[in-house]
């Protein structure tokens, strides 16, 4: 069972706009990590939108939900929460 995940996101304001990041990142014109510093209004987008390790239960739900049942190093789908529309990537995940 996975108890935590090493995750990064970007943040943007709407399901379009974080479709043509992800088809961006997906046909190789940009990578997750500068895709983050140019496109995220979140804080973390200066470091790649790198959240770091977190366990169940810190993050909210939609965002965890999605967070927990990726494949390693796979884009999600834009997952929306309260804050906005999140594109993930998760690179660990431990026990």
């Amino acid at each position: 069972m996975t108890n935590w995940v090493k995750a990064s996101h970007i943040l943007v304001k709407t399901d379009d706009e974080a479709k043509k990041i992800k088809d961006e990142i997906l046909s190789g014109a940009i990578d997750f990590p500068h895709a983050a510093g140019k496109y995220s209004f979140c804080p973390s987008g200066g470091d790649g939108g790198d959240l770091g390790k977190f366990p169940k239960g810190v993050m909210v739900k939609p965002f965890e939900d999605a967070a927990f049942s990726l494949e390693l190093n796979t884009v999600s789908d834009p997952v929306q929460t309260q804050f906005g529309w999140h594109l993930i990537l998760v690179t660990e995940k431990g026990e």
